[in-house]
């Protein structure tokens, strides 16, 4: 086998799963993420990510069956991005979601290859057993040392074994975060910081259980060489979700696309959600709308999410991003990173992931002349 050469971007190896390209597609919710964009990933040599929340909110009886029809649209997504690609494919999973243990065993059952959690630490609604058995990789996603030494610790003792990777997500990240409002712009907070302060919390359990524990850097990565700087700070991957939503593939309707071509740096926001947490979103009308007091009707049968304020929230955030997801803004929004005013124009999954292992190449070659 010939030797890799300076410039090539390490394989990714969680387990006994291995991707040539350390590049995690981020999971995208409530229908961004499904499995067209998923399997492109993973057939591009990435691991390709399904968006669990929300799965099911386009199934025709989603209002009077939405467990089953989360469930039921779930093993559909998994089974077709599974016959279309050969690699792995992930699925990432809400713990705030009410049907969070369900949804799970849904996804080993269906034979999702990595589960990645976040919004909430994979503790006693954590279905171990059933995910051990089926050989499934649990990789969880963490925004501080702390939260991830409380997963590794409590793993340790109750189930004398340690999650298999981790994602550890930064401020500059999309979607709901995990950081306080005040947190997202101290400097002590940056993904930079964050990196190392993972690391160490999950040092001990790789000598204790001997065993490789992969952490892979997310929130704010846009091109090959933010890639090869992370991989040199010791991650062994990066997972990146802004980017590809501007892909031909992407599962969202071609109005949502073009709401992160259009966007401005001013216009990428963060946002109080209804779930209790703050979020980055691009600047709309609906958006403003809300800031301005403004209450969107709603009906809710069912709280999908722990954490939702549904008597005294302004609207229902799932219904917002099923018509975002839709395309249809006027009555939604859509959750961005901070860098997706950066994106001007679509391209296919393959020419993406070309340019990123360009730049990365690009970048390693410079490095290897100073």
């Amino acid at each position: 086998m010939n030797e890799r050469s300076k410039g090539d971007l390490p394989p990714l190896k969680i387990g006994n799963v291995e991707v040539p390209l350390p590049i995690v597609q981020g999971g995208m919710s409530v229908g961004i993420s499904l499995s067209n964009l998923a399997s492109a990933v993973t057939k591009a040599g990435g691991i390709g990510v399904i968006g669990g929340a929300g799965i099911g909110m386009l199934e025709d009886d989603f209002d009077e069956n939405p467990q089953e029809a989360n469930c039921r649209a779930l093993r559909q997504e998994i089974k077709r991005a599974k016959e279309e690609s050969e690699g792995p494919i992930g699925v990432n999973i809400m713990v705030a979601l009410q049907d969070f243990g369900r949804l799970v065993e849904v996804a080993v059952q269906a034979g999702a290859d990595l589960l990645f959690v976040g919004a909430g630490l994979p503790l006693g609604s954590f279905p171990f057993q059933k995910v051990q058995e089926a050989g499934v990789k649990t990789i969880p996603i963490v925004s501080s040392g702390r939260a991830a030494k409380l997963i590794f610790r409590y793993w340790s003792k109750r189930y004398e074994a340690v999650p298999d990777g981790l994602v550890v997500e930064g401020p500059l990240a999309g979607g709901h975060l995990g950081l306080k409002e005040e947190e997202l712009i101290d400097p002590d907070h940056e993904l930079e910081k964050l990196l190392p302060r993972v690391q160490d919390a999950v040092k001990p359990y790789e000598e204790k259980f001997d065993k490789e524990i992969p952490i892979i850097a997310a929130g704010g990565i846009f091109t090959g060489e933010d890639i090869y700087r992370f991989i040199q700070l010791g991650a062994s991957g990066v997972q990146m979700a802004t980017r590809f939503v501007a892909t031909e593939e992407c599962d969202a309707a071609r109005g949502f696309k073009e709401a992160y071509l259009k966007a401005e740096e001013e216009d990428i926001e963060i946002i109080e959600s209804p779930v209790g947490l703050p979020g980055r979103a691009i600047k709309n009308g609906f958006l403003e709308a809300v800031e301005n007091g403004d209450k969107s009707p709603y009906i809710c049968n069912w709280q999908c999410l722990q954490g939702c304020d549904r008597q005294d929230a302004p609207y229902c955030i799932l219904s917002a991003l099923k018509h975002a997801k839709l395309g249809q803004l006027e009555n939604g929004f859509a959750f961005a990173g901070a860098n997706a005013y950066r994106l001007k124009e679509l391209s296919s999954v393959p020419q993406l992931m070309d340019e990123l292992v360009e730049g990365y190449r690009r970048r390693a070659v410079e490095g290897a002349k100073d």
